[in-house]
């Protein structure tokens, strides 16, 4: 790759990655610290492929004047590699281990399988680098795992968690055990239900959702004044109005949309649950408008794109960006996943039963659903005390 060419990559990766930090003070820190890393690059003259390396990054921090420039390095790195344009990402030390092909193929299946961000493979992976060691240490095989190796494990390697991460490592530890039962047939019995725990809420709260007075100063609030601000009313819209994850959006092709039935396929889904969706009246015109008066002429098929050349696919944080952005411009609290959560709460009051709407979700299970409906206190009122609210 020519010098000119790897630059110019380079400069277009980082701006659209800084397009989707939703915070302002974490968005200037990365721009400043990316800048000096370009720079750095340039004067160094490395090839594509020695850039991102932990001895790069270990390079540009002795010669940074700036702090904490590791976890922005890093961070790009990751976001590079979902945009499958470097080969790996810059891991910490503590993912470099070098895992049994077991564990390695479990891995990428769990990436493919559940759609889930580079970040949530990388801590999966941190916690069976741990399971790995401490299974080592005895020499135990992973076909004669009990439930008192499991308990053993995390009673030394949660001490230094909050319980939310306890939680997150549990949850990856879980998957794992049932993968190795349910899809490998390597474990007699299945670990996995006795790794059960209470369920814990971010910060003690359960997920949020928009009020009916909040929906509407949202799309009050939307404007057609820019190219960005008609490819993110766009996105809102299919947030809102199909409950559709950021990274299903940003995967969504031309050919999934039809225009004479009004429906959009959603193929590439999590758990693999294709299915074909209504499109009301006022998304299939944000739709229209994005692709008539903003998206650019580009062989690309993927719906929305970026702004600025080359054209490329979105990626799953630009619309979690944007969408963030245009709800606090609209101030109105809560981020991309809160529209995925107004629209769960939403069928679940017209009467949608809770199976359709696992459907509709693209929930593998049952408990998925529930976790995202509240109790419907107005139907509640009306119902025991004869109220019309």
């Amino acid at each position: 790759m020519a010098g000119g060419g790897k630059d110019t990559i380079l400069q277009k990766a980082i701006g659209e990655w800084l397009e989707g930090i939703q915070s302002e003070r974490t968005r200037l820190h990365s721009e400043q610290v990316t800048g000096e890393f370009v720079a750095f690059i340039q004067a160094s003259q490395l090839p594509w492929e020695e850039i991102f390396t932990i001895e790069t990054l270990k390079d540009f921090q002795r010669a940074s004047q700036s702090k904490k420039t590791a976890g922005v390095i890093r961070a790009l790195s990751f976001y590079l590699y979902e945009q499958q344009k470097i080969a790996e990402p810059i891991l910490q030390a503590n993912y470099q281990l070098d895992l049994p092909d077991l564990y390695e193929e479990y891995l990428d299946w769990y990436e493919k399988r559940s759609q889930v961000p580079y970040r949530r493979v990388k801590h999966a992976r941190r916690v069976l680098c741990a399971f790995h060691l401490h299974l080592e240490r005895p020499k135990v095989e992973l076909a004669a795992v009990t439930i008192g190796d499991v308990d053993a494990f995390l009673a030394g390697f949660q001490r230094r968690f909050s319980p939310a991460t306890c939680l997150a490592y549990r949850s990856s530890l879980r998957s794992f055990l049932k993968y190795l039962y349910q899809e490998r047939k390597l474990l007699r019995r299945d670990l996995a239900p006795l790794l059960g725990s209470a369920r814990q809420w971010a910060q003690g709260r359960p997920p949020k959702f928009l009020r009916p007075p909040e929906v509407e100063q949202l799309f009050g609030a939307l404007k057609l004044s820019s190219a960005w601000h008609i490819r993110t009313a766009a996105m809102v819209h299919l947030a809102y109005t199909l409950g559709l994850r950021p990274k299903e959006i940003s995967r969504i092709r031309l050919d999934d949309i039809s225009f004479s039935k009004a429906e959009l396929t959603v193929a590439d889904r999590k758990g693999q649950n294709p299915l074909s969706l209504p499109l009301p009246e006022q998304t299939v015109k944000a739709i229209a408008a994005y692709l008539i008066g903003v998206r650019p002429n580009s062989k690309e098929r993927t719906l929305f794109l970026t702004l600025q050349r080359p054209y490329g696919s979105v990626s799953a944080e630009t619309v979690v960006g944007c969408i963030a952005k245009s709800m606090r411009q609209a101030g109105v609290p809560g981020s991309a996943y809160w529209l995925r959560h107004t629209y769960a709460q939403h069928l679940l009051e017209t009467g949608v039963s809770v199976f359709e709407i696992k459907m509709m979700m693209g929930h593998e299970r049952i408990e998925s659903t529930k976790s995202y409906l509240h109790i419907h206190t107005k139907l509640m009122r009306e119902v025991l005390f004869d109220e019309t609210l």
